[in-house]
């Protein structure tokens, strides 16, 4: 026979679906941080030049000079349609791919950075004569071999026959910036966590955007893409600007000649960037006028 359930018997009431909620951001947020910030590859990573893939002045070089001479020679060489059934699906999977690895990059890095046990201040201004070990170096390493594989993207528009896509940006960036991240890396350069999180944060929404594009979805948001692009280096700008005090205030910065190489580059490609952004925006205007004069 059963006992009465009594005022005084305790109640189980089923885990409130917040707490549940919880529990599973906490799981998730243990697990990321695992497998992006202490697992041991990650936490015990070391740049050494020689011995890490890509280390070298002549790796760097080379892949550089590569890239310039394959760029020239094929768009000037006239080569075969591959025809949009075929172009199509690799343009896809390359755009998601990169989306996947600036996707996993930004969330590493930015685990990395709150992870650290020293002052947030240390990620804009290293200490002098800062090892390019830990975390935020493997994420640096992944972000700079990143750099190589997005000249395919170059490959893709001479493929696909838009040559009026092939400007002077697209070549002087993709070449330019690998030798700005391996500078990160061989100068243990202060600031460039934020610029890594910045930048793949915004090549997120990029490849996102061309993914949808070769798709066949024709996004509304084009001019949002540049306007970030343009929005992260007024950004690295003003954040310079704390590490130049920390700089200047304090005992120094590690790799302050590989900052100044950054800005500069980056002061270029802004320049650029609002160049094309100023001219595409016109010639849209103009089109739109020349549009309305037919009517």
């Amino acid at each position: 026979m059963h006992k009465a359930l009594t005022s005084s018997s305790p109640i189980v009431r089923p885990p409130q679906p917040a707490a549940v909620s919880t529990t599973n951001m906490d799981q998730l947020y243990s697990s990321l941080r695992f497998w992006l910030v202490n697992h041991p590859k990650i936490l015990h990573f070391q740049w050494i030049q020689g011995q890490t893939l890509g280390s070298t002045p002549h790796f760097l070089g080379l892949t550089v000079l590569t890239y310039l001479a394959v760029t020239f020679l094929l768009s000037k060489t006239p080569l075969p349609s591959l025809g949009p059934n075929i172009l199509k699906p690799i343009t896809a999977l390359h755009s998601l791919n990169l989306f996947l690895v600036s996707l996993v990059m930004a969330v590493g890095c930015t685990l990395s950075i709150v992870s650290i046990p020293s002052p947030l201040s240390h990620v804009v201004c290293f200490p002098p004569d800062t090892p390019p070990t830990g975390p935020l170096f493997f994420w640096a390493n992944i972000f700079y071999l990143s750099k190589i594989l997005e000249f395919i993207d170059t490959l893709l528009i001479i493929l696909s026959k838009s040559k009026q896509r092939l400007t002077f940006l697209h070549v002087y960036h993709h070449g330019t910036v690998v030798v700005m991240c391996y500078l990160w890396l061989n100068t243990s350069q202060s600031l460039f966590p934020v610029a890594l999180v910045t930048n793949a944060t915004v090549h997120v929404i990029m490849y996102f955007y061309y993914l949808l594009c070769v798709v066949g979805i024709r996004p509304k948001w084009k001019r949002l893409v540049t306007n970030c692009q343009i929005a992260q280096f007024v950004f690295s700008f003003l954040v310079s600007v704390l590490m130049l005090y920390y700089h200047f205030t304090g005992s120094g910065c590690s790799g302050i000649q590989g900052w100044c190489f950054n800005a500069v580059f980056n002061a270029s490609l802004l320049a650029l960037f609002l160049d094309f952004h100023g001219k595409s925006y016109a010639a849209k205007q103009k089109a739109v006028v020349d549009k309305d004069k037919r009517y």
